[in-house]
Parts: C-alpha cells; sequence; structure tokens
C-alpha cells in the first residue's frame, strides 16, 4: 500500500475478538484484513451496482423478456421436453 490513509470504524466488541483471533490464526494484522475485507467489499458491491445499472439501462431501451415466457422456460427445465432461452425483443 504505497499510498494510504487511516479509517476508524466501529464495531461490536465481540466482533473486534473475533477479528483479533482469526487475524491471530492467520498471523496478519488486524489493519491488513481489515483493508482486505474492504477490497473484497467494495468489489462485489460495485460489480453489482454496475450489473443493475446495467440492467436497468436495458429494460430502459425496451429488452426485456414477457414474464410468462420466462415462466414457461424455467417451468420446462428438466422435464426431457425443454424449451428454448427466450430471447428480448
Amino acid at each position: 500500500m504505497a499510498d494510504s490513509t487511516v479509517l476508524s470504524v466501529r464495531i461490536d466488541t465481540d466482533v473486534k475478538k473475533r477479528f483479533a483471533k482469526l487475524a491471530g490464526s492467520l498471523k496478519r494484522s488486524q489493519s491488513f484484513l481489515a483493508a482486505e475485507a474492504i477490497e473484497e467489499f467494495l468489489a462485489v458491491q460495485e460489480w453489482q451496482i454496475a450489473g443493475i445499472e446495467e440492467a436497468l439501462a436495458s429494460a430502459e431501451a425496451g429488452k426485456t423478456i414477457p414474464h410468462d415466457e420466462v415462466g414457461d422456460w424455467i417451468s420446462s427445465l428438466g422435464t426431457g421436453n425443454e424449451r428454448p432461452l427466450p430471447k428480448s425483443a
């Protein structure tokens, strides 16, 4: 971390104890683990938000599939007579 800063957070006392125990077990500092956890959290949240924004833009552009078509396709899965994957308009 060439360029870093300090961030303070309040956490439950029991969570802090568990965190300290985990850091000891992994032979890593609590600071290292906290930074890794925040990085992972951000990556997942940013990925999810990007997916939601992409889906909303697609829906706004009219690229949707009617609910009943999706339901019929799902109902056919595993029946041996599966319907083709529905496509957006």
